[in-house]
């Protein structure tokens, strides 16, 4: 899981297709479904109900979401396994996103699996969106989603342009938790450089 403070978290992903080949840093080339399987298998074991590509260091337009059967926001982070609770579960390459109800929401409280620990209500989202992407297998879709769902999606295509939710909140609440994202900064730098060297390691066939 890349962190806050990780170069990729602030670029731009770049359109992909299902018939693509691609390398996760650390980790031999995948299709495009080992990686959303990987993905999917990582954010249930992280509690989260969406995660992108760029989370786990690959700067292309792919996500995956999920919708629980109980309330989204008052399960995550609990024990409990959260695939018993799956509704539905989504993979998205190259989503776009149409408004379709303008009426902001701040009502939930939005976290990021890429900002650990850090929760904060008032994050404005439209409160219902239409989505249109291609699955796994090619084939284009859309879909409608309101209330958490549409928030859960919303986030996660912000993480496609480069964007943090505490992006949308006042900049004095990123000033409120200056010394919690300084450590996960750091976190992030430790990351990055044993990624380095085993990346290196690899290359050299050790």
């Amino acid at each position: 899981m890349r962190l806050y403070g990780d170069p990729v978290l602030r670029r731009k992903a770049k359109p992909l297709q299902a018939t693509d080949t691609l390398t996760v840093p650390g980790f031999d080339p995948q299709t495009v479904r080992q990686v959303a399987d990987t993905m999917l298998e990582t954010m249930f074991e992280a509690h989260g109900v969406g995660l992108a590509a760029p989370q786990i260091g690959l700067p292309v337009r792919l996500f995956v979401a999920v919708e629980y059967e109980d309330d989204e926001e008052e399960n995550e982070g609990q024990e409990k396994p959260l695939k018993s609770r799956v509704l539905r579960d989504f993979v998205m390459l190259n989503p776009g996103l149409k408004v379709i109800d303008k009426k902001k929401d701040r009502s939930y409280q939005e976290g990021c699996l890429s900002i650990p620990g850090i929760y904060e209500e008032g994050v404005p989202r439209a409160r219902a969106v239409q989505v249109s992407y291609t699955d796994l297998d090619g084939v284009a879709r859309v879909i409608e989603a309101d209330d958490f769902l549409a928030r859960v999606f919303q986030h996660e295509a912000d993480h496609l342009d480069g964007v943090l939710f505490l992006d949308r909140l006042p900049a004095e609440v990123t000033e409120d938790y200056r010394k919690e994202l300084l450590a996960i900064q750091q976190k992030s730098r430790t990351f990055l450089n044993d990624l380095a060297a085993h990346e290196r390691q690899r290359k050299a066939g050790l």
